[in-house]
């Protein structure tokens, strides 16, 4: 089911191809000047040089002429119209590369489920992550976040955790690419996990006394983003090697303790 092609991707596709289509109707109606050496030009589709002779395509009148080569600069008309061909191979290059990378990029957004969740691509196959559980740790002792609806907001400090030293999901890239795809209009972020008496930590908290201000510390590694489809689908990966170690990618309201973890481990 979820393999249906979303109707943002299906717009990217036919817009691609009316551009590409547009771009070579373009191209066949390109038109050129043909230097007179009295100075003056008429404009034309082609142009051929056949012996004491220029035949040309006019396209102010829509018909092929000819006059005689002694009153044409080809000179100065072959370096301008060679100029003007090269322009134009290039951009028909850039427009065909832009649109080949458009196809490659709808094939890799077909592969991703539309479900909100983190995946990931490895040897073209879709690896799914699992949701991870988190508690906070207070001194009223520890809950699950998921049980929590809403967060007590006790004054003082606190830690958002996953149980165990490391993660079951083990990742051997360094700089691994993954797809998220947001349950909502949140934040996300890529975490450094800190193991600690057998639990992994993931933020720590600080809720202030009165005013009950809402201070997150997360360890966040830096990240590049790319959003794929206006569903919320992203793809992120981190900017550097990320050491061995715990993480997770997290989704998120900041300020609300509350969000979505998904662990691995670099090994």
């Amino acid at each position: 089911m979820w393999k249906r092609v979303r109707s943002s991707d299906t717009r990217l596709s036919v817009a691609s191809l009316f551009i590409f289509l547009a771009f070579v109707s373009c191209l066949s109606a390109a038109n050129f000047k043909l230097y007179m050496k009295d100075g003056t030009f008429q404009l034309v589709r082609e142009y051929k040089v056949e012996g004491d002779r220029v035949k040309f395509y006019a396209t102010e009148r829509g018909e092929y002429e000819e006059i005689p080569a002694e009153l044409v600069d080809v000179k100065r008309t072959d370096a301008e119209s060679s100029a003007k061909r090269a322009t134009i191979d290039k951009q028909a290059k850039e427009i065909s590369e832009e649109d080949a990378a458009r196809r490659d990029l709808l094939k890799e957004i077909l592969k991703i489920p539309q479900d909100s969740g983190v995946y990931m691509l490895e040897n073209d196959q879709l690896r799914i992550f699992k949701l991870a559980d988190a508690s906070v740790h207070n001194a009223k002792g520890r809950n699950l976040l998921s049980a929590l609806s809403p967060i007590p907001l006790i004054p003082g400090k606190a830690t958002l955790e996953m149980n165990l030293d490391h993660s079951e999901n083990i990742v051997r890239e360094t700089r691994p690419e993954f797809y998220l795809q947001l349950s909502g209009e949140n934040s996300f972020a890529l975490v450094k996990l800190t193991p600690k008496g057998g639990v992994r930590i993931v933020e720590r908290i600080t809720i202030v006394p009165v005013s009950k201000e809402v201070i997150e510390e997360r360890d966040v590694i830096q990240i590049f983003s790319k959003q794929l489809t206006e569903s919320g689908l992203y793809k992120i990966w981190p900017q550097e090697d990320l050491p061995k170690g715990d993480y997770a990618v997290m989704e998120y309201k900041e300020g609300k303790i509350d969000g979505r973890f998904w662990d691995f481990r670099i090994q």
